[in-house]
């Protein structure tokens, strides 16, 4: 049996050693740099928490930090609602749509692409002279000239967010789609004999038993969002433009580390970010649950 338990932890040896040397010494040793002027070369000097006061008080931080919510908020509106309504059609038990493995392979396929390619794709879509988007639109007289959506402040942070949707609605809808698998159609059988309709039915069976997953897909996609950055880093290579409309958290720590070699100063945003999603992921878990544990303790 002690033979037995050797070869075992022999065996998963090969994992921690590699998952302590690229994971765990990397997270710590950069946490360290947040305590000093480490500009990737030569030695550090120890500065304690200026670079922390510095972040705290950085515009252009903070700039960053509405930026990348204003595109992940429209990303998980656009994504939610979007797997929501797939979720609500399949579900239905009056419907009944078959092919339901058909569809989550199509849903699924954008999420196999990698965004390199995304990029790319959208990139020639997307411009404004020659780009697809445009001459269907001005073919459709929706629009009279030519937009350039890569200039346009407004237009790239919508471009960046509904590609990010596109993307991972079908990520989203599996996950949903497997809670409401689980529900058992009992629920649903007696709402409809209680003569309930499709959309009450929704509300009030299919959503409060989805609301775990809700949750799980909820915080899943603020980690994403916190997180974007090859998109707007791919579609403008590398600044953000136009006038940093698209500088998120991400790419902004990246140009700070790498660009300018400020890598005490990078490490502490990176931190910065880590915090902000723990901070929201903590209020969505309260404002889903916080409801009902306030009821089971009175």
């Amino acid at each position: 049996m002690k033979k037995r338990s050797i070869y075992g932890y022999l065996f998963i040896t090969p994992f921690f050693l590699v998952f302590v040397s690229l994971q765990i010494y990397p997270i710590l040793k950069t946490f360290y740099y947040t305590f000093t002027n480490y500009k990737g070369y030569g030695e550090e000097t120890w500065i304690g928490l200026a670079n922390w006061k510095a972040v705290i008080t950085d515009k252009f931080f903070w700039q960053a930090f509405v930026k990348t919510w204003k595109i992940w908020g429209v990303n998980i509106v656009v994504q939610l609602g979007l797997a929501l309504l797939l979720v609500m059609i399949f579900s239905d038990i009056t419907w009944k749509i078959k092919g339901l493995g058909f569809f989550r392979t199509i849903f699924y396929l954008p999420n196999l692409i990698t965004l390199a390619s995304v990029a790319m794709l959208f990139t020639i879509l997307l411009d404004w002279k020659y780009g697809s988007l445009n001459q269907i639109l001005l073919k459709l007289n929706i629009i009279d000239t030519e937009i350039n959506y890569l200039v346009s402040e407004f237009y790239s942070q919508l471009s960046v967010s509904l590609i990010q949707a596109w993307m991972w609605f079908g990520n989203s809808f599996l996950f949903l789609m497997a809670g409401v698998t689980g529900i058992s159609r009992d629920y649903f059988e007696a709402a409809k004999v209680d003569g309930a309709n499709r959309l009450q039915m929704f509300s009030k069976v299919t959503i409060p038993l989805l609301k775990p997953i809700l949750l799980y897909v909820a915080i899943t996609s603020l980690i994403g969002g916190m997180q974007i950055f090859e998109l707007p880093y791919l579609l403008t290579n590398g600044i953000g433009a136009p006038n940093g409309s698209l500088s998120t958290l991400v790419l902004y720590m990246f140009n700070k580390a790498f660009e300018y070699k400020q890598f005490g100063y990078g490490g502490t945003v990176a931190y910065m970010i880590f915090f902000i999603t723990v901070f929201f992921s903590i209020i969505a878990f309260k404002w889903m649950y916080g409801g009902e544990s306030a009821k089971g303790d009175a």
